[in-house]
């Protein structure tokens, strides 16, 4: 059963571009469909998680990220009386805008894009779903709702100051509100992308060899769940071990979330989810200690999985793909893909908008394709 503060639907705020309701879907249904179907969803299956996306078949991508934070937030919300269908669209749709190569490739456009208004994954996811998706008839983008479009542009709480170009420039024509939290619906997807990839970053960290389980035994959460399995299954081979330990991290954590959000929620007295939005702060969330066990394990994973020699080594080969096609590009803008000449020809000598361009040609791009598109224009990366 839906609670007063869920978003409701039949009360949505609506498409920029008005469209025909669907006999057999919500509004939402429809947003999460169309991110489903979108071609940036797809090209998710070969962008990089952590690891470099031809590194191996059995580590996380941005896809199999994507889908395992929506798993997680259609839990949570069901378990709070949320909204699950967006919900889920929000969680698929959160790292639409990831450039190649995950972060790296993330912080190498936003250096590269310093005089040109910037680079945020989060603005170009909205650009993504806004503009650069081209398959309708009737309008760029997906044409998603205000709902959904929301909860993209700032599931992480409120967008102030100096906004990212991207952003900035869709909310002049739509406005998102972003000086407001977003949806509970939407505060969910946030907290279940921080359940998921601290739990899946373990598990792929130990199948690389990065770290051993006996390094990982002292963290907090991580330890309890080992021996709890110990115990129950004694003679259990390791594989099944590990796997049986990490899934009891995930429980504890998607519990924590349902049992402290209750109470937050129950405390704020909020009957809609306007009143969310308004609360100036946060209602779904962790509790204090959780947050501790949470931020022992992100600094563990920092120091020995995204910073260990063997990822910092693929990070500066990567970095060095960026580097060397942005400026290509920008100064060749004749090598981008021959669709593009229309836009080309647009941006004329407005350096900024050809900027952007690139910027948008390489963000969209995939793990294999940028080394593929390196290779033939500059020659193999060492």
């Amino acid at each position: 059963m839906r609670a007063s503060f869920a978003s409701d639907p039949t009360c949505a705020r609506g498409r920029r571009v008005a469209e025909e309701e669907s006999t057999f879907r919500s509004c939402y249904q429809r947003d999460r469909d169309r991110i489903i179907h979108s071609s940036a969803f797809r090209r998710l299956k070969h962008k990089t998680q952590v690891f470099v996306e031809h590194e191996g078949d059995y580590y996380r991508t941005r896809l199999t990220h994507s889908i395992e934070v929506a798993q997680v937030a259609r839990t949570i919300a069901g378990a709070l009386g949320l909204n699950g269908e967006l919900t889920e669209a929000v969680a698929l749709a959160h790292d639409l805008g990831h450039t190649p190569f995950g972060h790296t490739g993330e912080d190498a456009l936003a250096e590269l894009m310093a005089p040109y208004g910037g680079f945020d994954h989060n603005a170009q996811a909205i650009k993504i779903v806004t503009s650069l998706e081209r398959h309708y008839a009737e309008f760029d983008g997906l044409n998603l709702t205000w709902d959904t479009l929301e909860g993209l542009a700032k599931h992480n709480g409120p967008v102030v100051g100096n906004l990212p170009h991207a952003l900035a420039g869709y909310n002049a024509l739509h406005d998102l509100e972003l000086n407001t939290h977003a949806s509970g619906e939407a505060q969910v997807a946030a907290l279940s992308d921080d359940i998921a990839y601290n739990n899946h970053d373990l598990h792929d960290g130990l199948r690389a060899g990065l770290f051993s389980e006996e390094e990982i035994y002292d963290l907090p959460l991580v330890g309890d769940a080992y021996r709890a399995v110990d115990v129950k299954y004694p003679d259990t081979d390791s594989y099944r071990r590990r796997h049986e330990a990490l899934r009891r991290v995930f429980g504890v954590m998607v519990a924590d979330v349902i049992e402290t959000s209750k109470a937050a929620l129950a405390a704020s007295g909020a009957t809609s989810a306007a009143d969310i939005r308004h609360l100036g702060r946060p209602v779904i969330r962790f509790s204090d200690q959780m947050w501790a066990d949470i931020s022992a394990i992100r600094s563990f994973l920092f120091k020995n999985m995204y910073r260990a020699p063997s990822v910092m080594t693929k990070r500066a080969e990567v970095t060095r793909i960026v580097e060397d096609l942005f400026p290509l590009f920008l100064e060749n803008p004749d090598l981008l893909p021959a669709h593009w000449a229309a836009q080309v020809a647009a941006a004329g000598d407005d350096r900024t908008a050809l900027a952007r361009m690139v910027c948008d040609y390489i963000g969209g791009m995939t793990d294999r394709y940028a080394y593929r598109v390196h290779a033939r224009l500059i020659g193999t990366a060492d």
